[in-house]
């Protein structure tokens, strides 16, 4: 027997109230939601950090069997053991752009490379038990025989390197845990079991 699924329908939001606003936001929720066993659960409340949807991308050179890894500091890492994270390409979705034009926007900004192919991967939620944020990753194709250096935006206190190596290299990273971050994990796990396919199809030689 299939268990009926509950929906956003079964939700009721008796009151929202911004906490903080500034460049994100935290909102405190007062809620009620159908229980498993029957009914309508009673109040309870929740924070929420708003965040504007991101667009992540896995740069691939699918002739060179190599990826593009930026890394930066991340205030959020500060008690790990890499406070600067190994990671994919990434930015938040501002008005008017789509998510395509992000990944090659960001792809120039943050890596100064230009990517040709886009391949949609998945769209994902990093931290439901507490953000509303929303990821969407590609995976793109470009040539990295000359990327690297530093690159970022001096205005928004960006200082970005960028790392280019093997695919094997990147998931061994992975498997000693020097890479942590959710979107460069799912990206590199996704492109190990899609190598195959999108070199038969990204390959120029």
């Amino acid at each position: 027997m299939v268990s009926k699924e509950f929906g956003s329908e079964d939700v009721v939001v008796e009151k929202r109230e911004t906490l903080f606003q500034g460049f994100y936001r935290i909102d405190k929720l007062h809620l009620r939601h159908r229980q498993f066993a029957g009914g309508m659960g009673s109040v309870i409340t929740r924070e929420m950090f708003v965040r504007h949807p991101a667009v992540g991308l896995l740069v691939y050179d699918a002739d060179a069997d190599s990826v593009l890894l930026i890394e930066q500091f991340r205030v959020g890492a500060l008690a790990n053991e890499y406070p600067w994270q190994m990671e994919i390409v990434a930015g938040l979705v501002e008005p008017g752009e789509s998510q395509e034009m992000v990944a090659r926007r960001e792809a120039q900004e943050e890596a100064g490379v230009a990517v040709d192919l886009l391949e949609k991967v998945m769209e994902f939620l990093p931290s439901p038990g507490g953000s509303d944020e929303s990821f969407t990753l590609f995976v793109a194709r470009a040539d990295l025989s000359m990327a690297g250096g530093i690159h970022g935006l001096p205005e928004e206190g960006e200082d970005i390197r960028v790392n280019v190596m093997s695919l094997n290299q990147a998931l061994a990273a992975l498997q000693r845990g020097r890479i942590n971050n959710a979107p460069a994990i799912i990206a590199l796990q996704w492109l190990a079991l899609n190598k195959p396919r999108l070199q038969a199809r990204w390959k120029r030689r």
